[in-house]
């Protein structure tokens, strides 16, 4: 099989308050790069990367999408036919803790209910500065049905895990028949025996503002 080949294209999306972590998540996982500086993101950016789960090929699309009030019209509109979402938070930060419940909110409404919700405690390489007890992130995500991670994009611990945790999950669901892979909505589209190539996917020129260049996205 072709390594731009797969037997499963996932869409997943990132949200979060402005400055929680999650282009770093992104690009921790995809690039193994870490960007000291930071930098609002402007719309939505967007990386894809490979998981290997029971010898199956997983091509997740990541999609990061931006924390500010303004830009809330836009990256809404990247919610739909999400099969995954990461709701982010930073550790040091009780505001961003606080308005996971919005974000929630925001999901549920825009999102398939098959979705699988991911609670991210970000940033704990800053565990001196720490306002949100891991037992608080823990009890939110029992709550909600989620599952919970601590994370660091700065030093990489568990951001590996976070995505293959993840894809384990959706790989069971998948074989247990979970998800209505005809009907396209639920963020999973299905290749042959041979898999699917990046080929394979309709390119959607111009429709995303993203502060790292290029004109064109991948979307289900």
């Amino acid at each position: 099989m072709a390594e731009t080949n797969f037997n499963y294209l996932l869409k997943y999306i990132i949200i979060g308050d402005s400055a929680v972590g999650k282009s770093n998540i992104l690009t921790r996982y995809v690039y193994e790069k870490f960007n000291e500086e930071f930098q609002s993101t402007l719309g939505v950016e967007f990386a894809a990367k490979n998981a290997i789960i029971d010898n199956k090929i997983y091509r997740i699309q990541i999609w990061d999408t931006a924390g500010q009030e303004s830009f809330r019209s836009i990256t809404r509109a990247y919610y739909k036919n999400s099969v995954c979402a990461f709701i982010v938070y930073d550790i040091t930060n009780r505001t961003s803790f606080e308005n996971v419940k919005t974000w929630l909110d925001d999901i549920q409404k825009q999102c398939p209910q098959t979705t699988f919700l991911v609670l991210v405690g970000n940033k704990i390489d800053l565990e001196n500065k720490r306002q949100i007890l891991y037992e608080e992130g823990a009890s939110f995500a029992e709550k909600n049905n989620m599952l919970f991670i601590e994370t660091s994009a700065k030093t990489g611990k568990n951001i590996e895990n976070l995505f293959v945790k993840s894809v384990e999950v959706i790989n069971e669901k998948i074989k247990e028949g979970y998800y209505d892979l005809k009907n396209g909505n639920c963020g999973i589209k299905k290749g042959n025996e041979e898999g699917i190539s990046d080929n394979n996917i309709v390119l959607n020129k111009g429709n995303t503002t993203n502060n790292k260049g290029g004109n064109c996205c991948y979307y289900l």
